[in-house]
């Protein structure tokens, strides 16, 4: 059974000036986050902006992302989208197109029960026969996945874990200590991440690693290596970062960081993109601490 752990990387959407796919900037972003010892490569998360793209663009993107990481780890693509049909559709897509492992949202703007959620996850886990991991992120869906909800989809083996963003400590709690062993939780908010590993959690996917990769790589070293001192050190150094992420859209932050970096990923799609001075200003300084 695939296990979904280590420092994955929800990795930025590369996009020139006309907003159009990158690719050749894509593809040399994924071999640098590889380089500096990410676990996995998960395109069309939050931070590739998945609510931006066509399902052809969709399809483009995760071809490059596959293409680019040539086996040397896992690949995670988001396929999730708001109707159950659509999204079996585009995750038999990327089936035949050699992902490793399929990161599936909850269904967001329609407001869905619990018995809706079991309904959708369950539908997609009989038509899609590889790994799903499923992804909890309320404030941006408007639906959030209990844990009486996951130990119910447990019982569907090709569903191997969660990614939780509530950034609710209790809510990862619940589901690491009262759903199933087997499954895998990954922390999904950057500053639980060293307390989801040693909770029970089996990683995280990052969003600041696509700005931070070596020092993201570093909280699950160190935790591994049993080095609980260094791992936390490593853990605090994000907090100057994770504060500015909220001085805008946090996916948008990460973009502009991203190229402030020296690495050319281009605009996030309007209304998104971030070209606030004060949230350039902010990075800037952020940048001199590290």
């Amino acid at each position: 059974m695939f296990k979904a752990e280590g420092l994955i990387t929800p990795v930025v959407t590369a996009l020139n000036e006309k907003e159009e796919f990158n690719k050749a900037e894509y593809v040399t972003f994924i071999d640098h986050l590889i380089k500096a010892g990410v676990s996995g490569i998960f395109p069309l998360g939050t931070n590739g902006e998945f609510y931006a793209f066509s399902m052809k663009e969709k399809l483009e993107i995760i071809e490059a992302a596959v293409e680019a990481v040539n086996g040397r780890v896992p690949v995670y693509a988001g396929t999730g989208c708001v109707t159950t049909k659509e999204t079996i559709e585009l995750s038999k897509a990327a089936k035949s197109m050699q992902v490793d492992c399929l990161s599936i949202i909850t269904p967001y703007f329609v407001k869905a029960s619990q018995a809706d959620i079991i309904a959708h996850y369950s539908e997609i886990a009989k038509s899609v026969d590889m790994p799903i991991l499923m992804y909890n992120i309320p404030a941006r869906t408007g639906n959030s996945i209990e844990y009486k909800t996951v130990k119910t989809l447990a019982k569907f083996q090709n569903i191997i874990g969660i990614k939780d963003s509530s950034g609710n400590f209790d809510t990862m709690l619940k589901y690491i200590e009262n759903t199933d062993p087997r499954l895998n939780v990954l922390a999904g908010s950057d500053s639980l991440i060293l307390w989801a590993l040693l909770a029970g959690g089996s990683g995280a996917i990052s969003g600041c690693s696509n700005v931070f990769p070596e020092l993201m790589v570093s909280i699950y070293t160190y935790w591994k290596e049993g080095n609980i001192e260094k791992a936390n050190e490593a853990q605090k150094k994000i907090r100057p970062f994770r504060n500015v992420m909220q001085m805008g859209n946090p996916n948008s932050v990460v973009k502009l960081a991203v190229n402030m970096r020296g690495y050319h990923v281009g605009p996030a799609r309007q209304p998104s993109n971030c070209t606030d001075p004060a949230i350039k200003a902010a990075l800037e300084d952020v940048f001199k601490l590290y």
